[in-house]
């Protein structure tokens, strides 16, 4: 991909699925694993931008013992609707800085600075937004500094919402003309009809064009405890690669997955720009 960085620019993406442990916590552990992997990729000469989900979680966390001791209403129903969108984004509100605390510490254990960067629709689609959101991340990299970017779920309503971080990792990897985008799965990449159920079941390693057989094989489901799926891995995949930017879906707890996809490893799905293969 054709720009003028001196440094290669890697975007990895990272939902709550991936970050949540079996009781659907955050996994601190994980998340230390994390951040030290894409530590030692800034030390390797890499700039690096991180978009994360969990803020919600991070926040129903912190709310658990206040919503449970709520009384019931008259009819036994909870007083509190903890599905709707005004107690997400009130979640969020508490979660975003949990999150960004525990990154924040957890960053500085490698001696890596990091900053928070909350986004909407809004702001990718406003020409004027999207060029502030540009400078911002370029200065931010060219100081050595890991941006942290998530959805701005305390003000996003669903006729703004991204709806997942997928796209929002796609749409800032175009933004930022990054050289490869890595998202983080449950699942060790696409499998082919079947799912990763099927007996002896293998991802399919290179895609080089994401066409209808392709978007087929993505099915509907989401993944447990997030607000993506496949899906929309398969679509922020066909937004990065048609704007020549190279795409891995990879299960995220794989032991040094930052590393080896960063170093062209075969792991879970490559996803060939549209700039360089066969269309």
């Amino acid at each position: 991909m054709a720009n003028n960085k001196c440094m290669p620019v890697l975007v990895v993406k990272v939902g709550t699925s991936t970050l949540t442990d079996r009781s659907g916590r955050v996994d601190r552990s994980f998340l230390i694993d994390l951040t030290s992997q894409l530590a030692a990729r800034q030390q390797a000469g890499w700039s690096v931008i991180l978009v994360t989900s969990g803020a919600i979680r991070a926040g129903r966390e912190a709310l658990d013992s206040r919503t449970h001791a709520l009384p019931e209403t008259a009819s036994g129903k909870p007083a509190l609707d903890t599905n709707s969108l005004p107690f997400k984004q009130a979640a969020a509100a508490i979660g975003q800085g949990r999150l960004m605390h525990t990154y924040t510490e957890a960053f500085s254990w490698r001696n890596v600075d990091c900053a928070q960067v909350l986004l909407t629709r809004e702001d990718i689609e406003d020409a004027r937004r999207l060029e502030n959101a540009r400078n911002t991340l370029r200065m931010l990299l060219s100081l050595g500094v890991i941006p942290i970017i998530n959805e701005n779920d305390t003000v996003a309503v669903d006729e703004i919402k991204f709806g997942d971080n997928d796209n929002l990792a796609a749409m800032v990897a175009r933004l930022i003309e990054a050289d490869l985008l890595l998202i983080l799965s449950d699942v060790e990449g696409l499998f082919p009809n079947g799912g990763p159920r099927a007996e002896d079941a293998t991802p399919i390693p290179l895609v080089t064009k994401v066409d209808s057989v392709i978007q087929a094989m993505a099915g509907g489901e989401t993944s447990m405890g997030g607000t993506g799926g496949m899906r929309t891995k398969i679509e922020a995949a066909r937004l990065a690669t048609e704007a020549g930017i190279k795409t891995v879906i990879a299960r995220g707890r794989r032991p040094q997955v930052v590393e080896d996809v960063a170093l062209g490893s075969v792991v879970g799905t490559t996803f060939l720009p549209q700039t360089h293969s066969e269309n």
